[in-house]
Parts: C-alpha cells; structure tokens; sequence
C-alpha cells in the first residue's frame, strides 16, 4: 500500500505539480529577442521535448515496478531522477517562451507507462534493451530539435544539449548492465509511436 501511495504521488507531481530541480544548463545565458514566429516555434519544440520528459517519468516508474531486480528498479529510479530535472527545465523555458505544455500529457503518460511496464515484465536484459533504444530515439530526436531551433534562442539550446548528453549516458549505463538488441520490428514501431506523439504535441 504505501508504495501504491509512493508511485500515485509521483504520477500526480508528474502530470499536475511544477517540476523542481536543484540543476540549471543555463543559469547565465540571457534571453535573446526573437520574432514572434520564432517563439512560438521555439516553445513549441520546447512542448514536444516536455511531454517527451512526461514520457520518460512514465516509462521509468513502469519499468521499475515490473523489473522484478532490486539493483535495475534502483538505478532505473536513479534515471528517473536525472530525466526529473529535464522536465523541470522543459516546463520552466515553455513558460519564459510564453508558451504551454501539452495538454494530452494525461494521454501520453499512460500510453508510455504501459510499454514501460511490458518492457518490464519481459525480462531484464529486454527491458534494458528497450531502454537502450528509448534513449537512443530520443537522442536523435533532440539532435533534430537543435537543427530547428532558431539560431539566437540559446537558452533552450543549452537544454537540449545537456538534456542530449545525459539521455546518451542513459543509453550507455542500461548497454553496460547487459541490454538486448530489439527486433528490428519493435524498433519501427517505437519510432512510429514516438512521430505520432511529437508531432501532435507541437501543435496541442
């Protein structure tokens, strides 16, 4: 019961509370003026990598409470953690942008708790290896993200780039406890899934 209470918690502070974070990957770098076009595109990019961290927060917690290994559960909450502050930051640069976060983050969170909690019931070196390639999607997903942000916005640049590097230290920890390699299959359709989910989420 009491870590029923623990994980109802978490989901109501992932999905209706404001993040908070000790860590910033850019506490000294000005706002920059920017046309409104560029703004609001800006903040949408922003939106789309927010509901990916609530995506994140959601897999972890389904991963963790199926994985059946006391070492995975803890490093995988230790990840969580780490992806709590790129929600923080995601949140707080939407707000500077004037923007909002998606409002199907309901949806997407109970979407990605289920396949993470699948994941974690395959077994231990499929659930890693679905980390592998969650964190690989996501990687590429952000490097795209950098290509489209406008050139002077360089506080969510510097988001991106810290939240790029961290996923791929993400990637690299589940690799070294023994991930799979997924079918090539599944691999197709967390790609298709995750279009779906970024290219609503720019627009709501």
């Amino acid at each position: 019961m009491d870590e029923a209470i623990r994980q109802f918690d978490r989901v109501l502070r992932t999905l209706f509370a404001p993040a908070r974070t000790q860590r910033s990957p850019a506490p000294d770098i000005p706002e920059t003026p920017m046309p409104e076009a560029e703004r609001r595109h800006a903040a949408a990019l922003m939106r789309v990598d927010h509901a990916g961290e609530v995506c994140a927060q959601a897999l972890y917690q389904g991963q963790s409470l199926t994985a059946g290994d006391t070492e995975l559960a803890a490093e995988l909450r230790r990840a969580a953690d780490e992806e709590g502050d790129h929600l923080a930051w995601t949140e707080r640069r939407i707000a500077e942008l004037g923007g909002t976060p998606s409002l199907l983050n309901p949806l997407w969170y109970s979407g990605a708790f289920a396949l993470g909690a699948l994941a974690g019931r395959a077994g231990r070196d499929w659930n890693l290896g679905f980390l592998v390639e969650t964190e690989r999607q996501v990687e590429a997903h952000l490097a795209g993200h950098l290509e489209r942000l406008p050139a002077s916005d360089l506080r969510s640049r510097a988001i991106l780039e810290q939240m790029r590097a961290e996923e791929a230290g993400h990637a690299r920890m589940a690799g070294a406890l023994g991930a799979r390699e997924l079918p090539a299959p599944i691999r197709l359709a967390m790609k298709l899934a995750s279009r779906i989910m970024t290219g609503t989420a720019y627009h709501i």
